[in-house]
C-alpha cells in the first residue's frame, strides 16, 4: 500500500482504523488478563462491561466513517448504540462500587459504623435537597435512583428518537427537547456517582475508584462536549463544506467520529491502570504496596 497515492479521506480512514485496532488490542489484553485470573465474577463481570466501552465507541465511530454519506437516521442509530451502552456502564459502575463496599444494591443496608455520615449537596441540587443530609437507608436509595433513572431514560428516548426520525416527524424543537432532558438525566447520574464517591471515599480508596470513574466520565465528557463545540463551529461557519456531495452536517459527524477513534486509544490505555488485574491475580508485591499505602 503506497501512502503517497492515497487522498486525505483514505488516509483519515486508515488512521481511524489503526486507532480502532489499537483500542481493541489494549482492551483485549486487559480482558484476557481478567478472564485468566477469574477470581471474583461479580466484580470482574462489571469491569469487563465497563472496559468494553472504549472499543465499542471506537468501532461505532469507525463504522460512521465508512458510511460518511449516511442518513441522519443512520448517525442517530450509531449515537444511540453508544449512549445506551453508556447507560449500562454507569449502572455497572455503581454495582461495582456496591460490591467493593459489600453492600447489597437491592437492600441498600448501610453499615452501622458509617450510618449518619454527612452528605453535602451543591448547587443546583440544593434547590431540591437540603445542603447537608445524613447517610441512611433512604439517602443511599435516593443516590441509586438518581443513577438508575438515566439507565431507563436513555434507551427509551433512543427508541423514540429513531422511530420519529424514521417516520419523518422529528422537528428541531423536539430534537433540542430530547437533548436537554437527556443531558439533565446524565448529569444527575454522574452527580450521584460523585456524591457516592465522596461519601465512601475512605472505604473505596484501596480500589482507586476515582481513576475508574474518570475513565467513564472522560469518555462521556469528550464525546458530548466536542459534539457541542463542533455544532457551534458549524453554525458560525468555521466548519464548511467544500464538496458538492458532502454537506456540513456530514463533515461535522466525520470529524466527531475521527476524534472519538483517537480518544478511545488514550482511554483504553488509561483503563489498563484503572481496571488492572492485580487485585485478582494474587500479586503479592502489589498487595503489599496497597497495604503500605493504606497504613
Amino acid at each position: 500500500m503506497d501512502l503517497s497515492t492515497m487522498d486525505r479521506g483514505q488516509l483519515t480512514l486508515l488512521g481511524s482504523a489503526g486507532c480502532a485496532m489499537l483500542t481493541m488490542h489494549f482492551t483485549v489484553q486487559l480482558l484476557s488478563q481478567h478472564l485468566f485470573y477469574w477470581k471474583n465474577p461479580k466484580e470482574q463481570k462489571a469491569i469487563i462491561i465497563i472496559i468494553l466501552m472504549a472499543p465499542l465507541y471506537a468501532i461505532d465511530s469507525f463504522v460512521g466513517l465508512l458510511d460518511i454519506q449516511g442518513s441522519k437516521a443512520f448517525f442517530m442509530f450509531l449515537d444511540s448504540i453508544k449512549e445506551c451502552y453508556e447507560a449500562l456502564v454507569i449502572a455497572k459502575f455503581l454495582a461495582l462500587m456496591y460490591s467493593y463496599l459489600n453492600i447489597s444494591i437491592s437492600k441498600n443496608i448501610v453499615p452501622d459504623e458509617i450510618k449518619g455520615r454527612e452528605i453535602h449537596h451543591s448547587f443546583p441540587m440544593t434547590l431540591f435537597q437540603p445542603h447537608t443530609v445524613r447517610l441512611n437507608h433512604q439517602t443511599l436509595k435516593l443516590l441509586k435512583y438518581w443513577t438508575w433513572q438515566f439507565v431507563i431514560i436513555r434507551p427509551v428516548f433512543s427508541v423514540l428518537m429513531i422511530t420519529l426520525q424514521a417516520l419523518g416527524v422529528y422537528p428541531s424543537w423536539l430534537n433540542w427537547t430530547f437533548t436537554i432532558v437527556l443531558n439533565v438525566s446524565v448529569s444527575l447520574a454522574l452527580y450521584s456517582l460523585v456524591v457516592f464517591y465522596h461519601v465512601f471515599a475512605k472505604e473505596l480508596e484501596p480500589h482507586k475508584p476515582l481513576a475508574k470513574f474518570m475513565c467513564i466520565k472522560g469518555i462521556v465528557f469528550f464525546c458530548f462536549w466536542q459534539g457541542v463545540i463542533l455544532e457551534i463551529l458549524a453554525a458560525v461557519g468555521i466548519i464548511r463544506s467544500h464538496h458538492f456531495w458532502l454537506d456540513v452536517e456530514h463533515i461535522e459527524e466525520a470529524i466527531q467520529n475521527v476524534l472519538v477513534c483517537l480518544e478511545m486509544v488514550v482511554f483504553s490505555v488509561l483503563q489498563q491502570y484503572a481496571y488492572h488485574v492485580a487485585p485478582y491475580s494474587g500479586d503479592v508485591e502489589t498487595k503489599m504496596r496497597l497495604n503500605k499505602k493504606n497504613e
